[in-house]
């Protein structure tokens, strides 16, 4: 039937299309009609052509074919009926899927940012601890450089001499002395050794005649003790380990040994760098890099007159970080003043309280007849033998106090000028296992620009930043007391600080007078929180009439009245 009709439509499309004239407009009208009969008759049998477009879609294996009924040859009428039946989705259906699609890119989104937040957090902890584990604000260039030159080579090796540097500010290695070690990249030994020593040979068993100063892979050196003979002395050494800091004595901040390496290489391009440098000094905090090849020292005669040169030289870089070195703090620091009869405390357990089981107890007896202070202990562990002793491990005889730091600063601030103040400090050593030679005291205050005078220590201003002069170093005078003895009544140092006011900044009021930092022996001390700090009156209690000043007024009422 829908052949026929077709076949009506054609004849009648080519009679009409033969036409000309007036009837045009009658033509197109008929052409109309013909054409919505036609779609009714292909409504009727849609059913039959869409089995035949579904039947050959069904054929095609790829779920991605989609073929045209048209292309197809399923003529008109499936094409409408497809249109018929892919009817648009419902307003509902569409919010839907925008809201399914917006949930997906907000998780997606959420993702994202978590995952960047995890980057962030994990770079921020690296760059963070690494910084605090090698980086001090008052000593940003503050380093040791171990420095190897090669001046000869040997048969079997070479003959280098090792040279520390102390570039450190404020921070010394104090007795018992430094000591370094290193691991060898290949077999090599160290055939001898003058100005210093290892503290282990290992097995040199397979040596005949000649038998090395060490065989170690892995050796440890440190300085010979003062009084060596001349033979096995070397220019910088033998001082036991004490290396001064740079900003104290820059003469004594150095450290230096010969060494003769065998079963090495014997040039420039056969030797091979030592690894995993260790430093302590004396104790553990000093983390080093890997040894780097710099170019080679040179060396001046002792004329002056000629210049040589190492034949190799290589670096090694090591820094200190007070994390790495101790849990606790070290010391801590009290604050008074004379405008406040309140004394603050160092904090409870402020170096930790870990040793308070094992202190000496004290009482102090004043004996004014004598005018000096009696120390009395009730503990019988003094009377030990060797108790007084230094660790290896380093582990401290504290006498029991609230804080249980081997080391109190107390800042006192004692007289008031018109254009001067004056500050007490005073220094207490709490160890009985310890003697601090050659000891530091830095402070951080805004007045520290204005330094007038020191009277009983060595004051030297620290300027790592030049625009800022804030911060100050304190240290014994040579043979006087650069020693800070063991606790008991010669175990204290002090002297008195006069600064000159700057009337721009100067005030008693909110802790101004006391330091915002504070550090001995290069170790950051724990200060009282601030709201404990002495405070200034709000109003000085003040007599308004003096009794001398009544005394004679009535004196000369009663003249005037007689």
């Amino acid at each position: 039937m829908s052949q026929a009709n077709n076949k009506k439509r054609s004849v009648y499309n080519t009679t009409t299309s033969s036409s000309s004239g007036g009837g045009a407009n009658f033509l197109a009208m008929k052409k109309a009609k013909s054409q919505a009969v036609a779609c009714s008759l292909d409504n009727k049998n849609g059913l039959q052509h869409h089995q035949h477009s579904s039947s050959m879609i069904q054929d095609s294996n790829d779920p991605n074919d989609v073929i045209d009924p048209a292309a197809a040859g399923l003529g008109r009428s499936a094409t409408n009926l497809s249109r018929k039946k892919a009817t648009p989705p419902q307003p509902a259906k569409k919010l839907v899927i925008k809201l399914l699609k917006g949930i997906d890119q907000y998780l997606g989104l959420f993702a994202i940012i978590a995952e960047m937040r995890f980057v962030m957090s994990v770079l921020y902890f690296l760059v963070f601890f690494s910084y605090a584990a090698a980086y001090d604000p008052l000593d940003p260039n503050g380093n040791i450089t171990i420095k190897w030159d090669i001046m000869s080579w040997t048969p079997d090796g070479y003959v280098a001499v090792v040279t520390m540097n102390n570039f450190q500010m404020y921070r010394h290695i104090m007795s018992p002395g430094w000591t370094l070690g290193w691991t060898w990249a290949k077999k090599e030994v160290i055939w001898s050794m003058v100005g210093a020593q290892t503290t282990e040979q290992g097995d040199c068993s397979k040596f005949k005649g000649n038998v090395p100063h060490c065989c170690k892979k892995n050796p440890t050196v440190v300085d010979l003790l003062p009084g060596v003979p001349y033979n096995q002395q070397f220019q910088n050494c033998c001082k036991g380990g004490v290396v001064s800091s740079w900003g104290q004595d820059p003469t004594s901040s150095v450290s230096s040994f010969q060494v003769s390496i065998g079963l090495a290489g014997t040039s420039n391009k056969t030797v091979k760098l030592p690894k995993n440098f260790t430093l302590l000094g004396p104790g553990p905090g000093y983390t080093c890099g890997p040894a780097k090849i710099v170019p080679p020292t040179n060396f001046l005669t002792p004329d002056r007159r000629r210049k040589t040169q190492a034949l190799m030289t290589w670096n090694v870089t090591c820094t200190y970080s007070q994390f790495l070195a101790r849990k606790h703090p070290s010391c801590c620091v009290s604050f008074s003043s004379f405008y406040n009869e309140t004394i603050t405390p160092c904090p409870s357990c402020a170096c930790g309280c870990e040793n308070k089981n094992k202190c000496i107890k004290w009482d102090i007896i004043i004996m004014k007849k004598n005018l000096f202070d009696l120390y009395l202990s009730d503990s019988k562990l003094l009377s030990v033998v060797g108790v007084n002793t230094p660790r290896k491990d380093n582990t401290p005889l504290l006498q029991c106090t609230h804080h249980m730091c081997p080391v109190r600063v107390h800042w006192h601030v004692k007289l008031n000028y018109k254009d001067y103040w004056r500050v007490k400090v005073a220094i207490t050593n709490f160890n009985y296992r310890m003697n601090y030679t050659l000891w530091t005291l830095v402070a951080q205050h805004p007045n520290l620009n204005n330094v007038t005078q020191v009277f009983s220590f060595d004051y030297k201003p620290l300027v790592p930043y030049e625009s800022i002069n804030d911060t100050g170093m304190f240290y014994g005078m040579k043979f006087y007391n650069d020693l800070l003895m063991e606790a008991g009544p010669f175990g204290n140092v002090q002297s008195e600080v006069l600064m000159q006011k700057d009337q721009n900044t100067f005030t008693f009021k909110q802790g101004w007078a006391f330091p915002r930092k504070v550090y001995f022996n290069g170790d950051e001390c724990m200060l009282p929180p601030p709201d404990t700090y002495p405070f200034l009156p709000n109003s000085a209690y003040q007599k308004i009439f003096g009794i001398s000043t009544v005394i004679y007024s009535m004196l000369f009422l009663l003249i005037g009245l007689w």
